[in-house]
């Protein structure tokens, strides 16, 4: 069981609460957020029931269990994530998002997942984490190479939704990968810390933590 809420530097990550609808409804009801998704835009009665089901994702064990939270921004939900541990191994997890796109172009996603991943590698114990989304969705598969996933695999045309085939793409990060990123994250900021110790200019890019929803959820 983890601690929760998750906290990052901008974002409060915590289990949905029944008053949550209006803002899930907010993003979800958009077609150019379902556009990606398996489903079709919200209607409210689908939020509510989104809504009430998630709330009780909260604690998963067991494989085929998932975790589910609301992303917080200066207590706004901007969006939400998810985590599934796979029934195939209970090592390797799944995740998922689906962010607002009226607060895009700020990082909070990556942020976000980000935490999420360092929750299933270093709190669950996962030996392999997931992403799959949709290959027209280029903005989450820049997400996913920001967090160092590698892309493992273009499957064409193996999705029906919508009326139409779609490509897939599936990215992975090993629990060793996310380690060593970690480390190097570790010894960039050490680095600048001293760095503006002694008053010098260094340039060093910004420290990027290495790391998607559930099959029927794919980005």
């Amino acid at each position: 069981m983890i601690d929760l809420p998750l906290r990052t530097e901008r974002l409060v990550l915590r289990p949905y609460q029944l008053n949550d609808v209006d803002a899930t409804f907010a993003y979800y009801s958009h077609a150019s957020v379902s556009r990606f998704l398996l489903s079709e835009p919200f209607t409210w009665e689908d939020a509510c029931q989104a809504v009430e089901k998630r709330s009780q994702l909260v604690h998963p064990v067991m494989p085929g269990e998932t975790l589910a939270l609301v992303v917080e921004h200066d207590g706004q939900l901007v969006g939400d994530v998810m985590l599934e541990l796979l029934a195939e191994q209970a090592s390797i997890g799944e995740i998922g998002w689906v962010f607002n796109p009226s607060h895009g172009g700020r990082g909070l996603a990556t942020e976000a997942v980000r935490a999420l991943v360092g929750v299933a590698f270093e709190r669950f114990g996962l030996h392999r984490v997931k992403a799959q989304l949709d290959a027209r969705n280029t903005d989450s598969a820049r997400l996913c190479e920001r967090l160092g996933m590698i892309r493992e695999a273009h499957l064409r045309q193996d999705w029906w939704s919508k009326g139409e085939w779609s490509d897939t793409l599936i990215y992975g990060l090993l629990t060793e990968e996310w380690r060593t990123a970690a480390n190097a994250a570790g010894a960039r900021n050490e680095s600048r810390t001293t760095t503006h110790r002694t008053g010098q200019s260094l340039r060093t890019p910004s420290a990027q933590g290495p790391p998607g929803h559930p099959p029927d959820h794919r980005r």
